[in-house]
């Protein structure tokens, strides 16, 4: 390379700048054109065998003409910020090379189980003379979550209290509690119906979605709303309304609590939750939160 460098001065010295620009013309080092400047860049590095770009290609290289005719390189350091050239930009987030087996993330690694809700129990604070155990631990998850394991106390009940719906309102628990109404039919059918608020006297329709009817022959059957309507629960002296629509009513007791029915409503779509649509009443109770 030294003797090239000396060949080169004797021939420019000899030959004069004219023969400098006839051994140069217009075209750089490698094919590069030449820049007014007196800089030309080199065509970029090549690949690497691999097919990923080195690091050493993130930069551009460049050379000048020194005063005594020799190439002087201006090439920028890899640490210096320079532009990388096309191709050589850093991978996108999210499509970093996978993580290998043993390392935090890595495919093989067993995924965490979701944490499942607990389904609700029904846990009542004295014996049911209507639902047996295994009919009160059936019905317990089909109450809201947000009931789980909250103890259930016996606010009314014929056995105790006598037949009065009137006495049912007056025993029954605050505006915001829910309650737990169990029916026993003259024929051994149990049945009733979850409110979630308070069973009461008032002059329309009150409750939500939560509220349900469930009827045991002999297995539980659960009717939840449809969403047709909002006539959940109605109350007055003479007449206690669960579920309604075109003059039908899913389940209805009179003011004695002798006398009851079920039809097929809108509000529930449910079955007929005795074994006829009218029934005459032999136990029924009802449960509110402690």
């Amino acid at each position: 390379m030294r003797g090239l460098q000396v060949r080169y001065h004797l021939l420019s010295a000899r030959h004069g700048p004219a023969w400098h620009s006839r051994a140069v013309g217009s075209r750089g080092c490698q094919g590069q054109e030449v820049q007014p400047s007196g800089l030309w860049t080199p065509s970029p590095s090549p690949w690497t065998e691999d097919g990923r770009h080195p690091k050493q290609c993130r930069v551009r290289r460049c050379c000048s003409l020194g005063p005594t005719g020799t190439f002087i390189s201006n090439c920028p350091q890899p640490d210096q910020d320079e532009e990388l050239p096309v191709g050589c930009e850093e991978p996108p987030v999210g499509c970093e090379e996978p993580a290998r087996e043993g390392q935090l993330g890595w495919e093989g690694a067993p995924a965490a189980a979701p944490a499942l809700e607990e389904p609700c129990r029904l846990v009542l604070s004295t014996p049911s003379s209507i639902l047996q155990d295994r009919e009160i631990h059936e019905l317990g998850p089909h109450l809201p979550s947000r009931l789980t394991q909250q103890p259930w106390r016996l606010q009314y009940s014929t056995r105790r209290n006598g037949f009065s719906l009137r006495t049912l309102y007056r025993r029954g628990g605050q505006l915001g509690s829910p309650a737990l109404l169990l029916i026993r039919d003259t024929e051994a059918q149990a049945f009733g119906a979850f409110s979630s608020s308070a069973i009461r006297c008032s002059s329309g329709f009150y409750g939500s979605g939560e509220t349900f009817l469930f009827s045991f022959s002999p297995e539980l059957k659960v009717f939840r709303w449809t969403g047709r309507n909002d006539f959940f629960v109605k109350g007055d002296v003479d007449l206690l309304m669960v579920g309604g629509g075109s003059g039908r009513f899913g389940l209805w007791l009179d003011g004695d609590l002798h006398r009851g029915g079920s039809c097929r409503c809108e509000t529930f779509h449910n079955e007929t939750l005795s074994s006829r649509e009218e029934f005459c009443v032999q136990d029924l109770e009802l449960w509110g939160l402690a």
